[in-house]
């Protein structure tokens, strides 16, 4: 029971990170219509500034402060050098501009930090346990975690529900040629979107940093569950990505611990190991195939 409970919390802790991600890779396809590939180099561009400012100062809270701008001007700067330019060019083209992107940004990465893999320490204050459930002792990072997207949603939900500038978001979604005919700035909304969606990216990197090796292409694999987050989802929806990205981390998460062990019980254990973990690794696909055969916009799809 304890362990069933420990992998629901992993679970848990893996939706929100894909959130981070997804939160802002839909809100940039959902509001300016640019498939961007490069999403995952803001994850990775937030995970280096991290790394270099805690490490240069001993501070995660300094690292962190760092990563955000960083990823967010980075960003903007790809918006305006970049994409700006392929708003009215069609998906391929955009694709293959931003897959350019990450060879650029991975290259560049390798320059300036060289190919050996950088290491961030949970910070001190979070790092022991917290028993979610008397013998259950969690990580009070991976806690942390989790509480840090439980409030990007709330900061989100506020933000287009609560603002003037989110109400110019959705309505720049619906109808842009509109927005701008009543004097609304689109170009620099533009920007700021793009720069809010790559800050969430580059928080997600902090966040991943203490937990995994910060390196040069770590965003590309955890681009791929982002894009399957945002199909799940409904490409364009936030509420659709909190909510897929919570199902898709639950279900990778019980499938990896749980589906070898289950195999064993009448099959060999090297076949079942080898089996169990096949079909962890296609689950979120398996999920992503049948959602989409029962909703083939996705669970929450924006009005067309």
């Amino acid at each position: 029971m304890l362990l069933i409970l420990e992998q629901l919390v992993n679970g848990l802790q893996l939706g929100v990170m894909l959130f981070l991600m997804s939160a802002g890779l839909t809100l940039v396809f959902g509001i300016m219509q640019v498939i961007n590939l490069a999403h995952g180099s803001f994850y990775m561009v937030g995970a280096y500034a991290a790394a270099t400012v805690a490490q240069l100062t001993g501070s995660f809270l300094l690292g962190l402060l760092a990563a955000l701008p960083a990823a967010a001007i980075v960003g903007m700067l790809v918006e305006a050098v970049v994409l700006r330019r392929l708003y009215d060019r069609d998906h391929l083209d955009q694709v293959l501009a931003t897959f350019g992107l990450i060879l650029f940004f991975n290259e560049l990465t390798r320059m300036l930090w060289g190919r050996q893999p950088l290491f961030m320490d949970v910070p001190e204050w979070l790092s022991g346990t917290v028993e979610i459930l008397p013998g259950a002792p969690y990580p009070s990072y991976r806690l942390a975690v989790i509480g840090v997207g439980i409030l990007v949603a709330v900061f989100l939900y506020l933000l287009f529900t609560r603002t003037r500038l989110g109400m110019q978001i959705r309505a720049g979604a619906s109808n842009r040629e509109m927005v701008a005919a009543l004097g609304v700035n689109i170009r620099f909304l533009y920007t700021l979107v793009f720069g809010l969606g790559a800050m969430l990216a580059g928080l997600a990197g902090v966040m991943a940093g203490p937990i995994l090796a910060v390196e040069a292409g770590m965003g590309e694999e955890i681009l791929i569950l982002t894009f399957v987050v945002i199909v799940i989802g409904g490409v364009g929806s936030i509420r659709g990505a909190l909510i897929a990205a919570l199902l898709v981390g639950m279900v990778d998460t019980l499938g990896r611990v749980f589906l070898p062990g289950l195999f064993r019980l009448f099959l060999p254990m090297a076949e079942a190991d080898g089996i169990g973990a096949s079909l962890a690794s296609m689950s979120v696909y398996i999920l992503m195939a049948v959602i989409l055969v029962w909703r083939p916009r996705g669970l929450f799809p924006e009005p067309a």
